[in-house]
């Protein structure tokens, strides 16, 4: 039924070309709360974790669950259901925190909003990483004097409290983890949305990575300042501050954060890229190898250029007569005693390495494959390269190289005694 519902819906709003917010009614949501007091002089924090219920709706609706805390999101330009992507709440996960001023109070520049406001904290993940959301819930007050609305003046939220708040500012990617390979163009998604025109904003772009952490561009529209580049100011205006790599290099690993900062608020969103370089992986025989009974080859498999470091390379024998039965062939047998080389870190950053054996041949093993199998986090199925054996009696060699050598002979002497 609930299908079916949803399919209608979807149908109505093509027919009449409305746009149609996700029909997500309320979120289940994890609630911690924070009681601050004083212990031999020093501030402590006791965290309280608590289910709470995250529930869109207009003011003085009742909650869906009296026996839980009911965040109440009532209407305000920030839709935050239109930056869900989603109609199912169990692909979301919820976070719902309190969000200190710091004891500065900032009258939020709505009309008829009130002196002060309470403020928390939201967050959103797609429970496959497809994006994350930070919001900022407000809730307006007129009870705390100027200077007071922090941790210290908290008021107490009830188990079964609705705490009825608007939606001010919102924070978005769909980018939150980005694998790239090297010399590629990338853009890193972060968008925002504000309850009001006008605002005063500052957003930034900044990258980390292993204690090094760098400006990238920032831009406030206060004073119209910009540095750096990879924003088009342009779409700053609409709430997008994507930002484009144009090369990826090594270098260019690590946490991209986009930050926004709208007085007394202030959030980020990190966004993480990682490079992987696919393994180019080669053998030093051709596909079929001629060898005479009881002779010795050395074996590579070479894995080159690849990134991140770890790799494994597997070396196996099969019976081609069997190799190709999908059902009820039996497994290859994994080759003992493979050495590797150390590995090679390339000038580009990436690296190589090769997994060896010395094979020497038998005529039991004539006709098998040898199949050398590499496995990397940048591919989904492992790389396979193939020879196969062929061994060849010693008698049968010795004939050959004697018909070799006679016929060399006569091209060579031949013509010189017919002169």
């Amino acid at each position: 039924m609930g299908f079916l519902l949803k399919t209608l819906m979807i149908h109505v709003c093509l027919l009449t070309g409305v746009l149609c917010v996700h029909q997500i009614s309320w979120l289940p949501c994890q609630w911690t709360d924070e009681h601050v007091f004083l212990k031999a002089g020093l501030v402590e924090t006791e965290l309280i974790h608590r289910m709470a219920v995250l529930q869109f709706g207009q003011k003085g609706d009742p909650p869906l669950n009296p026996k839980a805390v009911t965040f109440l999101l009532t209407g305000s330009k920030v839709d935050l259901r239109r930056y869900l992507d989603v109609e199912d709440s169990d692909e979301l996960e919820c976070a719902l925190r309190r969000f200190s001023t710091e004891g500065l109070a900032v009258r939020w520049p709505v009309h008829g909003t009130q002196g002060y406001n309470y403020w928390f904290s939201c967050t959103i993940k797609h429970i496959k990483g497809f994006f994350s959301i930070t919001s900022f819930l407000r809730q307006p007050t007129d009870q705390s004097p100027p200077g007071q609305q922090d941790y210290h003046s908290w008021p107490t939220i009830a188990e079964t409290d609705v705490v009825t708040t608007t939606v001010a500012m919102v924070m978005k990617t769909k980018t939150p983890l980005v694998k790239t390979t090297l010399g590629s163009k990338k853009k890193l998604h972060c968008q925002f949305g504000l309850d009001h025109k006008g605002a005063n904003f500052t957003v930034e772009w900044h990258w980390q990575h292993r204690g090094e952490k760098n400006k990238l561009f920032s831009h406030s529209s206060r004073s119209g300042l910009t540095e750096g580049t990879g924003v088009v100011l342009k779409t700053l205006a609409g709430g997008d501050a994507s930002y484009t790599l144009h090369y990826t290099k090594m270098r260019s690993e690590g946490t991209f954060i986009c930050s926004l900062s709208v007085n007394p608020l202030f959030a980020s969103l990190d966004i993480n890229l990682l490079i992987e370089e696919a393994p180019r992986v080669s053998l030093n025989v051709a596909p079929s190898l001629p060898l005479v009974e009881g002779a010795e080859q050395k074996i590579v498999c070479q894995a080159e250029s690849y990134y991140p470091l770890d790799v494994e390379i597997v070396w196996h024998k099969e019976d081609p007569v069997v190799s190709g039965q999908r059902v009820g062939a039996p497994l290859p047998e994994v080759l003992p005693n493979i050495l590797l080389s150390s590995h090679k870190h390339n000038l580009d950053g990436t690296y190589s390495v090769s997994a060896f054996f010395y094979l020497k041949a038998l005529q039991k093993d004539s006709g098998r494959r040898f199949t050398c199998s590499v496995s990397h986090q940048s591919i989904r199925v492992p790389i396979k390269k193939s020879f196969i054996l062929n061994v060849q009696d010693p008698s049968n060699w010795k004939l050959y190289l004697a018909v070799i050598t006679l016929v060399v002979i006569l091209c060579v002497f031949v013509p010189c005694l017919r002169k």
